[in-house]
C-alpha cells in the first residue's frame, strides 16, 4: 500500500483516542487511513518503507506514524502500548552511501516503534536510482553510470537482506502462534 495514494492527516490532537471509559489504541479520526490503521491492529507482522528525504522518513509517513502511535501513548503513565507486539521491519532508501548520509531515519518514532511492537529489524538501501534516465532531469549532481554501477554491485545483497527479514518475520510469527 502506497501512502500518497491516501487522502489522510497526520494526528490533529483529537483526543478521541483518549476520552474516559473509551480510550482505544487506535486512532478514532475517520478518513482514508482508518481501514489501515485498524488492519495493522489485527496484523501479525509490520513492514515499513520510506525515502529518505532531507535527512528523514517523508512527511506522508511520518502523519501516518503520528496516527498510529498516538493512540498507543498513555497521558497516565506515558506508556506506549500498541493493539499487540509484533516483528517490525524498516526500510529506508536513499542517495547516500553508507559512509557519506545525514539520514536520521525514522527518528523518533522509531523509539515509539521500538516501545510499543518491539525491536525493529533494518534495510536500508543506499545511493538508489531516482529516475531511468537522468538526462532527462537536472540532476547533474549525480552520475548516472555511477548509481547503476552501485545497485548492479548491491542490488543482489539488498535483496538477499529484505529476504531474511522475511524469512525472520515469518518465523517470529510461527514460533508466537504456538
Amino acid at each position: 500500500m502506497r501512502l500518497y495514494d491516501l487522502d489522510y492527516k497526520g494526528c490533529m490532537s483529537c483526543m478521541a483516542c483518549k476520552l474516559k471509559d473509551k480510550a482505544s489504541n487506535i486512532c478514532r479520526f475517520k478518513d482514508n487511513l482508518t481501514p489501515i490503521l485498524d488492519d495493522i491492529a489485527q496484523a501479525d507482522g509490520l513492514v515499513l518503507g520510506s525515502p529518505i528525504y532531507f535527512g528523514t522518513i517523508t512527511g506522508q509517513m511520518r502523519a501516518f506514524l503520528e496516527r498510529l502511535a498516538f493512540p498507543w501513548l498513555s497521558y497516565n503513565d506515558y506508556s506506549l502500548t500498541a493493539p499487540k507486539r509484533m516483528p517490525v521491519v524498516l526500510i529506508e532508501t536513499m542517495n547516500g552511501t553508507p559512509d557519506r548520509n545525514n539520514s536520521t531515519g525514522f527518528g523518533s518514532m522509531e523509539w515509539c516503534i521500538t516501545s510499543a511492537l518491539g525491536e525493529p529489524q533494518h534495510i536500508i538501501a543506499y545511493n538508489t536510482c531516482q529516475v531511468a534516465q537522468y538526462d532527462s532531469y537536472e540532476l547533474g549532481g549525480f552520475s548516472e553510470e555511477a548509481k547503476h554501477a552501485w545497485r548492479d554491485a548491491h542490488w543482489a545483497e539488498d535483496l538477499q537482506k529484505a529476504g531474511n527479514a522475511g524469512r525472520q518475520m515469518a518465523e517470529l510469527i510461527t514460533n508466537n502462534k504456538h
